[in-house]
């Protein structure tokens, strides 16, 4: 198992790139469009970390983890066979791949796919 993104919504994007930078290292790049906004920074043994702001209104605070697997329609059929809600199916982004978003024991987990 591998985190491939972890996303962390935050309405204090610059200060919690700022103690990841002082605290671990991590070196934050300027917003993506594609991953909501979100500055990046690139985690040991492969995959990134996004802090990003909430995209609406009500979108709530979270830090989601976004597993990798080798075929997310898979990985969603097992997810909904153990019971895991699909609260996002999934999706393209161009040039990062295709990821998912379910919840399961109150919790906000992701899928990605490269």
């Amino acid at each position: 198992m591998q985190v491939y993104y972890l996303e962390i919504v935050t309405r204090e994007v610059d200060a919690v790139c700022a103690a990841y930078a002082a605290a671990h290292g991590a070196r934050f790049g300027q917003p993506d469009a594609g991953l909501g906004n979100a500055r990046t920074a690139a985690m040991p043994g492969g995959g990134l970390v996004g802090v990003r702001a909430p995209l609406r209104e009500d979108e709530e605070p979270v830090a989601r983890p976004y597993w990798l697997v080798d075929d997310i329609e898979a990985a969603v059929a097992a997810v909904e066979q153990a019971g895991g809600f699909i609260a996002h199916p999934p999706l393209e982004i161009p040039g990062h791949g295709a990821f998912a978003i379910y919840f399961q024991g109150g919790i906000q987990h992701g899928l990605w796919q490269r």
